[in-house]
C-alpha cells in the first residue's frame, strides 16, 4: 500500500521546549491512524503539524510523497488537501447545516454544491438537516456535519483532534463505530488524536503511543495491550500491574504467582530481576486452584466484576470475574494464572 503521510524525524519547538523530538510514523492510503497519548505528550502538534499549522524546526512531512513541512519550507494548510474537525467542531452558528458543509465548495456551482451536501448528509446519517443550524443540534449530530464539512472537498485525509471528547460516554463509543464506519466506506485515511483507549482502540488500525513528544509504539491495538515493548505503554494501555519475579529460563519467570511461562524469549540472564506485566484477564477464576486470594476491592462492569485480589504473599492483582460470581470483600477466591503472553521489564 502506499504513503499518504509520511512523518520522518520531525522535531517542533516553543521557544525553548522541545515539543515533538525526532517524531516519525507512516500512514497508508484507507488506513485510519490514532496517536494516543496523555495531555502534553505532543499529540495535538503532531496533527497540526500534518495540517500545516505548526512549523517544523527539523525533519520532513509528505503528503502522498509531495514535500509539505521541512525547516525550510512550508506548504499552506488549504493546499493540502487535508480536512480538519477540530475539537469544538467549530461549526459557524450564524450559517445553516448545508452552508457550514458547502464552505469550502466555492468553485463549485450551485448545483454541484446541492448534490455534494446531499450526498454527505446521506453518509452521515442526517438527510433531513440540510436548513438546521448548529445550535439545533445535538453534540453528536454537530460532531458528524463538521466531519461531514470535513470531507466535503474529497481531502486525501481526515485529521480529527479529540473529536468525541465532549460528548458523554455512551455517544462517544457509538460515534467511535459510525466515524470507523463511514471513514472505511469512503476508504479515507484519518489520523486521530485522542487520549482515550477505548476511542483508539474502536477506531483505529494502528496506534502509536505517545510520550514526550516521541512515539514509544506504534502498532495494533491487539499487540499493544498483549506485547506491550515499553513499561509506558504497558502502564497507559490496558490495567494491570507489574509483579517481581526473575528470570528461570528465555521465557520463562518465577513469581509469587508460581512459574509464568510465554510466548517470548529474553536473552538477561538467568536470575536477572524483572516486572512481570499481569493484565486482569491472566488471573482466571478457579475455584478448585491452589491459590486463594482475598478480594480487597470490586468494581461492578456490568456483565463482569473487576476485583482487586491480595495474594497470600502480599501482593496485589486485579481479576475479572462473571458478574453472577459475586464476592464480598474479605472472602478468599480461587485463581490461577493464565498468561499466554509473557511481557517482562528488567531493571536497566
Amino acid at each position: 500500500m502506499s504513503a499518504i503521510v509520511e512523518v520522518k524525524a520531525i522535531s517542533c519547538r516553543y521557544r525553548q521546549e522541545t515539543v515533538l523530538d525526532k517524531l516519525s510514523f507512516h500512514v497508508n492510503e484507507g488506513q485510519i491512524a490514532c496517536l494516543l497519548g496523555p495531555s502534553g505528550c505532543g499529540k495535538t502538534t503532531a496533527l497540526r503539524a500534518i495540517a500545516g499549522f505548526e512549523p517544523v524546526s527539523e525533519g520532513e512531512i509528505s503528503l502522498r510523497g509531495k514535500l509539505v513541512s521541512s525547516a525550510k519550507q512550508t506548504v499552506a494548510p488549504e493546499k493540502r488537501k487535508v480536512g480538519m474537525v477540530f475539537q469544538d467542531y467549530a461549526l459557524f452558528p450564524h450559517m445553516n447545516v448545508a452552508d457550514n458543509i458547502s464552505f469550502g465548495l466555492r468553485k463549485h456551482s450551485a448545483a454541484q454544491c446541492r448534490d455534494r451536501v446531499a450526498q454527505l448528509l446521506s453518509t452521515v446519517g442526517l438527510p433531513d438537516y440540510r436548513k438546521r443550524y448548529p445550535h439545533e443540534l445535538s453534540g453528536g449530530q454537530q460532531q458528524r456535519i463538521a466531519l461531514a464539512r470535513a470531507l466535503a472537498s474529497e481531502p486525501d485525509m481526515i485529521l480529527m483532534d479529540e473529536p468525541f471528547s465532549n460528548l458523554d460516554v455512551e455517544l462517544r463509543e457509538q460515534l467511535s463505530h459510525e466515524v470507523r464506519q463511514i471513514l472505511k466506506s469512503l476508504n479515507t485515511s484519518a489520523i486521530i488524536v485522542t487520549h482515550d483507549q477505548q476511542e483508539a482502540f474502536a477506531l483505529a488500525d494502528v496506534i502509536g503511543v505517545m510520550q514526550q513528544g516521541r512515539i514509544l509504539q506504534w502498532d495494533t491495538a491487539f499487540n499493544l495491550y498483549h506485547e506491550p515493548s515499553h513499561r509506558f505503554v504497558a502502564d497507559f494501555v490496558g490495567q494491570g500491574v507489574l509483579m517481581k519475579g526473575y528470570l528461570v529460563s528465555p521465557s520463562s519467570v518465577a513469581t509469587e504467582f508460581g512459574l509464568i511461562n510465554g510466548n517470548r524469549a529474553y536473552t538477561w540472564p538467568k536470575g536477572t530481576e524483572v516486572d512481570v506485566l499481569i493484565r486482569p484477564d491472566d488471573v482466571v477464576p478457579d475455584a478448585d486452584a491452589e491459590m486463594k486470594a482475598t478480594v480487597m476491592h470490586k468494581a461492578f462492569k456490568g456483565a463482569e466484576i473487576m476485583y482487586t485480589l491480595k495474594l497470600p504473599t502480599g501482593g496485589k492483582v486485579l481479576s475479572l470475574f462473571p458478574s453472577h460470581q459475586d464476592h464480598d470483600i474479605g472472602d478468599l477466591v480461587g485463581v490461577r494464572i493464565a498468561a499466554d503472553h509473557l511481557v517482562a521489564f528488567n531493571y536497566s
